[in-house]
């Protein structure tokens, strides 16, 4: 496994597979090949600690001990962040490459445990561009793309430091995968949820629980800057009520989106759930970390905007999500030292808030067929900077 795909640990365990870590962190490294075993601890009104034992690490520079395990690996999963997936990407490539001159016979499935959109797409194309045209890619390697809904609660730099093998995780354990990418039978493995039609867990995840908790920062953020954790915020009842119907609003898209996949009664038990999930102290998610990435998530192909463009095309509400939207062109959130994240600092700077020029440019509404999404945007944007005066 490359990286932090430990808070899934205790199910691959449970699935009797013995685990091999591979990782950037010398330290890290280390250690795990000292003690054998990491620590996952649930967070919630109580801790609950699991031990998760390992069969060695490697480090990421290691090229030849991770072809070796590649060879030789029943499955393997990934979980490094897009940033990394290049660098993985090419020992991937290595690996199958050496894998399939030993053993043709067997295929290799890859978990890719990011939160990136069509996952199995990029890295699809990423091995195609680096592999020889004859390898069997489509045939020989199973590229299984995951919608991670398990949230990561915040370690400090004490929790670091006093236990540098444990990891927090919360209650939640269920892996969303693609049934259909696999090419050896799917794992028996508790927790894995396999699904036919991928690309709709996948927006379900984007589109409601990403959506749903940039739009808890921006419109808590809107309402009272000075609060700072997203549980906090949720104990207003009329901010939580603001937030859920902008869920709501975006599940009736994703129906649309998805005719038959999902019930209306499906997608507001997993809001209220992940209104709960998002309140949950234990995390300690703060609503600077949930709302900053302003360049990222107001992007085109991010949580809002899709829903918005699909929501208008289909003649469908979107206003909620759209003043979600606006709210977020004017986040200001702080991390404790008071600062705000360097990008958003850049993407501020670049377009000074005009909400005009971020819907066209940036959010890439088209000025001329797409006319009333940026009037309304601008109106709530009225709004918005009359209520803050």
């Amino acid at each position: 496994m490359f990286s932090r795909f430990c808070g899934y640990g205790n199910a691959l365990i449970l699935g009797g597979y013995d685990l091999v870590f591979v990782d950037i962190d010398k330290n890290l490294v280390s250690l795990l090949n000292k003690e054998k075993k990491y620590s996952v601890v649930i967070k919630g009104e109580s801790d609950r600690k699991f031990q998760i034992n390992l069969s060695r690490a490697i480090e990421l520079g290691d090229k030849t001990g991770i072809i070796s395990e590649i060879i030789n690996a029943d499955i393997c999963a990934v979980s490094v962040g897009q940033r990394g997936l290049p660098g993985v990407g090419e020992i991937l490539a290595n690996g199958l490459k050496a894998r399939y001159q030993q053993k043709p016979e067997k295929p290799l499935d890859i978990i890719l445990a990011e939160n990136l959109r069509d996952a199995s797409g990029w890295m699809k194309s990423y091995l195609q561009q680096i592999m020889p045209s004859s390898f069997p890619l489509d045939s020989y390697v199973g590229l299984v793309e995951t919608s991670i809904g398990k949230m990561v609660p915040i370690m400090t730099e004490a929790d670091m430091k006093n236990d540098p093998l444990q990891v927090f995780a919360e209650s939640y354990n269920t892996l969303i995968l693609d049934e259909k990418a696999f090419k050896n039978p799917v794992p028996e493995i508790p927790f894995l949820a396999p699904k036919k039609n991928m690309k709709a867990w996948v927006d379900r995840k984007l589109f409601i629980h990403n959506l749903g908790h940039s739009s808890l920062a921006y419109l808590a953020n809107q309402k009272n800057s000075s609060w700072r954790y997203t549980w906090e915020a949720l104990e207003d009842e009329e901010l939580k009520m603001d937030v859920y119907e902008c869920m709501e609003e975006a599940a009736d898209v994703l129906m649309h989106m998805h005719p038959g996949e999902f019930s209306a009664k499906n997608l507001t038990d997993h809001i209220q759930d992940l209104l709960e999930r998002f309140g949950n102290k234990a995390l300690g998610d703060t609503i600077f970390r949930v709302g900053c990435d302003l360049e990222r998530k107001l992007g085109p192909e991010d949580r809002l905007v899709p829903v918005i463009r699909y929501a208008y095309e289909h003649k469908l509400p979107y206003q909620k999500v759209l003043r979600a939207l606006i709210a977020g062109i004017f986040f200001n959130g702080h991390n404790e030292a008071g600062n705000m994240f360097e990008s958003d600092l850049k993407f501020i700077h670049q377009f000074h808030r005009d909400v005009a020029r971020i819907l066209s440019e940036h959010c890439k509404f088209n000025a001329l067929t797409e006319k009333e999404i940026i009037h309304s945007g601008i109106q709530l944007s009225i709004k918005i900077k009359h209520s803050s005066v």
